[in-house]
């Protein structure tokens, strides 16, 4: 039986076609999947009884999830396969955002992440990341979604492509590409796919100025050096609708000093309408690294304003569930509040 959810338009048109379908079926199904959203193949009734015997939707609901204080969601997700994956929902105003993962755990090895500190688990597939999206009960809700959750999105370059694909595709969720948003520690191959063949808004893990420091915290330094990572995105328009930020996580007298808001600075001095997102450092199991406290945030963010380099300080969500930035650990420490069903339909 032909799972289907994750499957791009071209995929659908090879599968009917291989299963004996009319060629037209396969935009049916792409409708069916992506635009009315069913979840359960008897839904689809433009499609023989037959054929929908060979076809399976594929949705797997989360196991658990938790809520946090400020109204965060946090669910674990289990694959076919039994990798454990967390997703987070935030609402915030007239925003629900959705942080999705492209991985089970993490190859970069960040020192201040949590999920990287619990090793690589494997690539998520297409299906896997849209399932995050089409599962939750606040599906419906979402008006935004980062790839900001477990895992390194251009280290699965080709799944968060077909993803991208299917969510901005006019027969698909038919999503503003502005609605979206990735994020990367700077694996150029990736970043240049990304940059060409997508139109949403790019994020990049900087967190200091200064190759040697970054080498420290990040280890992709030393195959993608920043200087390369600007170099590319300094060749594409951000004037327009597309943006590019800059993930900068502070740590208390280690990178939030005078001296380096003024190399940041002078780093970026040549990255049109680039803007700086400062976060709060959420410490990470037996990492010896100090937060920042919230006066130095605050004069490093207006530091960097009054050198015309566009920064604001990222409000923290969900810390007590451990869903905020860099928090995500799907392991078997879990034990979430409340159970939830698990389906494959």
């Amino acid at each position: 039986m032909e799972t289907l959810t994750g499957k791009t338009l071209g995929e659908l048109q090879t599968l009917v076609k291989d299963l004996g379908m009319p060629a037209f079926t396969a935009k049916q199904i792409f409708d069916w999947l992506y635009k009315k959203r069913v979840s359960s193949i008897d839904e689809m009734t433009n499609i023989s009884q037959k054929h929908r015997g060979l076809l399976n939707i594929g949705l797997i609901f989360p196991t658990q999830h938790q809520t946090s204080a400020d109204g965060t969601v946090k669910y674990l997700f289990k694959t076919s396969d039994g990798r454990a994956v967390e997703t987070v929902f935030i609402p915030d105003k007239d925003r629900a955002t959705l942080c999705v993962s492209s991985q089970a755990g993490c190859k970069m090895n960040c020192l201040f992440c949590t999920t990287g500190k619990q090793g690589f688990h494997g690539q998520l597939s297409a299906g896997e990341i849209l399932n995050q999206i089409l599962s939750i009960p606040e599906s419906d809700q979402l008006t935004n979604l980062v790839f900001m959750g477990m895992g390194e999105p251009l280290d699965n370059t080709d799944e968060v492509l077909k993803v991208l694909d299917i969510l901005t595709a006019e027969e698909g969720f038919a999503w503003s590409p502005k609605r979206i948003t990735v994020s990367s520690v700077g694996i150029i191959p990736g970043l240049k796919r990304l940059l060409d063949e997508s139109r949403v808004h790019v994020a990049i893990s900087l967190h200091s100025p200064f190759p040697a420091e970054r080498l420290s915290l990040m280890p992709i330094e030393k195959a993608c050096p920043m200087q390369d990572v600007l170099e590319l995105v300094s060749r594409y328009d951000f004037a327009h609708q597309r943006r590019l930020s800059f993930e900068y996580i502070c740590f208390g007298g280690l990178n939030d000093t005078p001296k380096h808001s003024l190399a940041l600075a002078q780093l970026l001095r040549n990255i049109p309408y680039a803007r700086v997102n400062l976060i709060n450092y959420h410490p990470a199991a037996g990492v010896n690294l100090p937060a920042s406290n919230p006066s130095a945030m605050v004069a490093f963010r207006d530091s960097l304003n009054s050198k015309g380099i566009i920064s604001t300080i990222r409000a923290s969500r969900g810390e007590d569930i451990l869903a905020a930035c860099g928090m995500l650990s799907a392991t078997a420490r879990d034990e979430f509040n409340h159970p939830m069903r698990v389906s494959s339909i």
